[in-house]
């Protein structure tokens, strides 16, 4: 009989837990996009340090006489400080040039 009845009570929260999610406002796609570019340059960071280091190692084994063919390293591209410039929204206007100037209605 207990088994019956937490068999009934699972079912009653599994099926809670599989209703659909309302879909995201502008502000958790905002925020979703300004950590996916965060999660981006940390890698390219990351890519940096660890070609430091190689080239690093490179240098010393060079030195030491223990490295075989000498092999040329690609340089190191050094991706800067983080900088998020978010997209514009779908339905913002594009500012317009600078040059351009808007024409009167008369």
């Amino acid at each position: 009989m207990k088994a019956i009845a937490v068999f009934i009570a699972a079912c009653a929260l599994s099926a809670s837990a599989l209703a659909k999610l309302p879909a995201p406002n502008d502000e958790a796609k905002a925020k979703a996009a300004e950590a996916a570019a965060k999660t981006a340059h940390a890698g390219k960071v990351d890519a940096f340090l660890l070609c430091k280091s190689q080239n690093k190692v490179a240098a010393q084994a060079r030195s030491s006489g223990k490295a075989g063919k000498a092999v040329d390293t690609p340089a190191c591209a050094d991706p800067g400080p983080f900088v998020y410039k978010p997209a514009p929204a779908p339905g913002a206007a594009a500012p317009a040039p600078a040059g351009e100037k808007k024409a009167k209605k008369s």
